[in-house]
């Protein structure tokens, strides 16, 4: 049977219609009492906990945007805070942080690490070993911020960049009365002016290149990637741009002050190097153009080692151009204060070692003469002149050339099935090479990578760059001129920053799990090897943007991150702009260590949303200088 109930039901409904709304309201009243109660007491337990105040969470007000002089800004969010440090946990090789980092003694505002004179002095002079890089030890480096000179200024702009640089910026005369009557560098005022002049062409580089243009092909896309060796301040680098030339130039740092700084200010691509006892850091068949104007390089001396290493680096089918002494010497001997013999022994040593190396000798015209490697080796073999010193090399990675010591051999080129194909594969002209797939990757030599892999690299990176142009504003103005990507991978970035009057310095980190530099040079871009263990072979103040994808996950536990970014803060311009691209729990840690650094920073959402786990750090390096010294004032 039903169960049957006493009383009204209608009354019964009513005595509960009345309890229950009195009932909600206590209970939610004591909840939010309580939770407010505990949160204040987690606040007040907690007053260290490390705040996230630049992230950019999907519709909040965060940018970055520009000040009146066109220079980036980072710009804050105007939302609340969010704590990622409890979430987020990562051990890393980093020094404990201090608030703020203490500026240098101006005695440092041009220091090169790896190049310091007074450390120098040490090694032996013998193939000037004492020029080459030599890293101070751990106790050695400086925890302290590399100071601008008074009254810095930003740099020109491109293309003007090219013709004038500010004296405040580089404050050295020397070159502008030393090589006066060369018309290198001129002092205007308050300001260098580059006549494009240089010691083997006082008509000027364009008039100078033209006349190489006259005996091998510059124009039609054929020659892409060149080196200059002993550059000066890089005008030969400067106005092969014109022709859609990349060139990478050095020069040691020596008794003319500042020639790679110089070159840099103007916005052309530099490194400080030399060629002494080691190899230059750029892989194999990476040039397509190699060029001395009396770059003083004894290419005679020590079985002609240095010739090898240009062989080395030199592409199937590249040229080798030399000018000045000793080429004509029946003609020039008068003026270049040396003997007949002298200079015509000289020539015979260079010509002899040009033959065992294979090379043809194209044309010799005026004070120019040029060579030319085989695209292969089959005739070489045939003929028996590797029988002549320099001998083949045996057993090694031609790409191989971080601290590696120069050999007096030829290096094999990669089998051919005919004496007509090109060793290592054929590569398209320019602009086609930018985007067609390497040899490197066709042949399957770059393990890891397909031809699949690539193509889709192009487009992650295309539309990466489309989201920084969103992100950093001053981007495509000119801005931005000197770009550094330190983990450059397959020259993605540069590939895609191509539309952008920039150049990039590809770095690919001797670190990395696949060597890819020979990849990058085969694109017709440039680069070098890197351990970030260790200073960049540059000036401070000579790069504009600095690019670092992964970069930190890569050395998170192999040295302290502290000198990365401190290395990194060497090198960047005041206002100058560093992108990062890692997890949260680097960026947090990275950014903890710029905000003592003088660095504006700011979190963003990976390009694709809020729930990619990769994230980009955007910061932007302050303006200050150092203070003037008595002898300065």
């Amino acid at each position: 049977m039903a169960k049957e109930y006493s009383g009204s039901p209608k009354h019964h409904h009513r005595l509960e219609a009345k309890r229950n709304p009195l009932t909600w309201i206590l209970g939610v009243s004591f909840l939010c009492i309580l939770f407010y109660v505990l949160g204040a007491w987690q606040r007040s337990s907690n007053p260290n906990t490390t705040q996230f105040s630049a992230y950019n969470r999907g519709g909040c007000d965060s940018h970055v945007t520009t000040s009146d002089n066109g220079n980036a800004v980072v710009g804050h969010p105007s939302s609340t805070n969010l704590d990622f440090a409890s979430h987020h946990q990562v051990v890393l090789n980093s020094s404990k942080t201090v608030s703020q980092f203490p500026s240098c003694d101006m005695l440092f505002s041009e220091y090169t690490p790896c190049q310091d004179k007074v450390r120098g002095r040490k090694f032996d002079r013998n193939m000037l070993k004492y020029r080459e890089r030599h890293c101070p030890a751990k106790e050695e480096l400086l925890r302290c911020l590399i100071p601008a000179p008074p009254q810095y200024k930003t740099p020109f702009k491109w293309p003007q960049s090219r013709d004038y640089a500010w004296y405040s910026n580089i404050p050295h005369r020397e070159l502008s009365i030393e090589k006066a009557i060369q018309n290198w560098i001129q002092l205007e005022g308050n300001r260098f002016r580059f006549p494009g002049g240089g010691t083997m062409f006082p008509r000027g580089a364009d008039a100078y290149i033209d006349d190489i243009g006259r005996l091998i092909p510059l124009t039609d896309g054929t020659i892409r990637t060149a080196i200059d060796t002993g550059c000066g301040v890089a005008s030969f680098g400067a106005y092969l741009l014109n022709r859609n030339i990349l060139t990478m130039s050095f020069a040691p740092r020596d008794t003319h002050e500042a020639q790679v700084q110089f070159a840099l200010e103007r916005g052309v691509p530099a490194m400080i190097g030399i060629m002494g006892s080691q190899r230059l850091p750029y892989p194999a068949r990476a040039f397509d153009l190699a060029h001395c104007s009396r770059c003083l390089i004894p290419w005679k001396k020590y079985d002609g080692l240095y010739l090898a290493e240009v062989d080395r680096i030199l592409r199937p089918g590249g040229y080798w151009v030399l000018s000045g002494p000793p080429i004509h010497w029946k003609k020039f001997w008068r003026g270049w204060e040396r003997t007949r013999e002298d200079l015509k022994q000289e020539q015979d040593a260079i010509e002899d070692v040009a033959k065992s190396l294979c090379w043809k000798k194209v044309i010799e015209k005026n004070d120019l003469s040029v060579w030319q490697k085989p695209i292969n080796h089959v005739e070489c073999f045939r003929s028996k002149k590797v029988l002549k010193a320099p001998h083949m090399c045996e057993s090694d990675d031609p790409d191989t050339a971080w601290y590696r010591n120069l050999e007096a051999c030829v290096i094999p080129l990669p089998e051919v099935s005919s004496s007509d194909d090109v060793a290592g594969g054929a590569i398209e002209k320019w602009p086609e090479r930018a985007y067609a797939v390497p040899p490197r990757i066709r042949s399957g030599s770059t393990p890891g990578v397909t031809a699949e892999r690539f193509v889709e690299d192009n487009k992650l990176w295309k539309e990466r760059v489309a989201h920084y142009k969103r992100i950093i504003s001053p981007l495509p103005t000119g801005r931005y001129r000197n770009i550094m990507d330190m983990n450059a991978y397959l020259g993605g970035f540069a590939a895609a920053m191509l539309n952008y009057p920039v150049w990039v310095m590809n770095v690919v980190p001797i670190n990395s799990n696949h060597d890819t530099l020979g990849v990058i040079y085969e694109r017709g871009l440039i680069g070098t090897y890197q351990d970030w263990c260790e200073a960049f072979s540059t000036y401070p103040r000579t790069y504009d943007l600095i690019h670092a994808s992964g970069l930190f996950t890569l050395y998170q536990n192999r040295c302290d991150i502290t000198y990365i970014l401190l290395e990194m803060d060497r090198i960047l311009r005041p206002e100058g702009t560093v992108i990062f691209r890692d997890t949260v729990e680097l960026l947090v840690k990275i950014q903890s260590i710029t905000d003592g650094m003088r660095w504006k920073s700011q979190i963003m959402d990976h390009e694709s949303g809020p729930f990619n786990p990769e994230k980009i750090l955007v910061a932007v390096k302050t303006y200050w200088t150092g203070e003037a010294t008595q002898k300065q004032l």
